[in-house]
């Protein structure tokens, strides 16, 4: 099945659909925009700081869910062999790492009005800094590396052992006693946040999704540009 997986049948999906993923990501970051900072209600105790979560939460979710998608594309690529899992893992770290950066600077921002400070080393805070370096040092090993075969192994160590942090950023707030706020979202039981503020922030995370896919395309063409130029049908 992987043979559809090639990269000059993927470049005549990918070239093509990157106008098309623009066009929609205006049209629903226009939406969320309007949605978070007009239509969207402040909140009783953090007034109109609240907004903030429209950007932070996002970034945060899509950060942590890129990771995960490296973590296991990096895998199935070791697994069966196959370098474009490789290709499409590294073409996704750059804007998992943008958002991870988001994640982190607008929560300063947040904390500066909520909790009086600018940094602490909340449990959560500080396992989103070390999922930070752990994508810094997956895309410097990319660039260090010149042995395709050596990158693949390395980088899906560090993967394999980045990724152990999720679960702790995920739970962080219920194993530790922190100045981050609980889950106001659950998807097995009632979730607290209102729901005014549950759908912009749902729309906001789908603009989000779909510039990282963008990134990714323009990335991921880049390099079976590269492919193509040194004469290579597969990876």
């Amino acid at each position: 099945m992987f043979k559809f997986l090639e990269p000059n049948k993927i470049f005549l999906i990918t070239s093509k659909a990157t106008k098309y993923v623009m066009v929609l990501f205006i049209l629903v970051l226009s939406i969320g925009l309007v949605e978070a900072l007009v239509l969207s209600p402040q909140d009783y105790k953090q007034s109109h700081s609240v907004r903030i979560m429209y950007v932070h939460v996002p970034g945060a979710w899509i950060s942590l869910g890129i990771f995960s998608s490296i973590t296991f594309l990096s895998l199935s690529g070791y697994i069966f062999k196959n370098k474009n899992f490789f290709l499409i893992a590294k073409s996704l770290a750059p804007s998992g790492l943008v958002f991870n950066i988001v994640a982190l600077v607008t929560g300063s921002i947040w904390g500066k009005p909520t909790w009086g400070t600018w940094w602490a080393w909340d449990a959560r805070i500080t396992s989103m800094l070390i999922l930070f370096l752990f994508y810094l040092i997956y895309l410097l090993a990319w660039r260090i590396y010149q042995n395709k075969d050596k990158v693949y192994k390395i980088t899906t160590l560090i993967t394999i052992f980045g990724i152990i942090n999720v679960p702790i950023i995920k739970y962080s707030v219920d194993w530790w006693n922190t100045l981050h706020q609980p889950a106001s979202i659950n998807i097995l039981s009632k979730s607290s946040i209102h729901s005014s503020m549950l759908f912009p922030l749902v729309i906001m995370t789908a603009a989000f999704a779909l510039f990282s896919l963008l990134i990714f395309l323009m990335k991921y063409n880049t390099e079976l540009i590269k492919i193509k130029n040194k004469g290579l049908d597969r990876l």
